[in-house]
């Protein structure tokens, strides 16, 4: 009797055992999974939200080179974009997009430029005002892929 109670004892903390490893298997699997989504899901919407500050940012800093008036629209919306980013974004990033708006509001308050001084300026590089908020993002989302493996 007692060869046979251990042989059910054995065969029932087998079945357990075994249960339990595919049960933990799957939730470990599904967490895995829940969370590649989530981090795609949170690239994605950060993407299209740098492109949009991007393609703001730029209108309103050619605008400001060749007028003194405020384009109020464009910056209300600049700033929206930047308040977003603030929820989700990286401190690097944000303060990269806060600099982009202080030098537009700054380069409404200078003088009118010609064609021939964004010209110099495209040349020269000093018109790129972007460019250390996009090396900002790219750090951003490198870290982001790496969280992800």
């Amino acid at each position: 009797m007692e060869t046979s109670i251990t042989s059910a004892l054995a065969a029932l903390a087998g079945t357990t055992i075994g249960g339990l490893t595919s049960v933990v298997a799957n939730w470990l699997n599904q967490k895995s999974q829940i969370r590649a989504q989530w981090l795609h899901h949170e690239r994605n919407r950060r993407q299209i939200l740098y492109r949009d500050f991007i393609d703001e940012a730029a209108k309103c800093y050619i605008d400001a080179l060749q007028h003194n008036e405020a384009d109020v629209s464009s910056l209300v919306g600049l700033y929206a974009k930047l308040s977003r980013m603030r929820v989700s974004s990286s401190k690097p990033v944000v303060q990269r997009a806060e600099d982009i708006a202080r030098k537009i509001l700054d380069t409404y308050l200078e003088p009118d430029r010609s064609f021939v001084e964004l010209h110099d300026m495209a040349i020269n590089g000093s018109i790129d005002l972007l460019h250390e908020f996009s090396n900002a993002c790219r750090d951003e989302f490198e870290q982001l892929r790496a969280r992800q493996f």
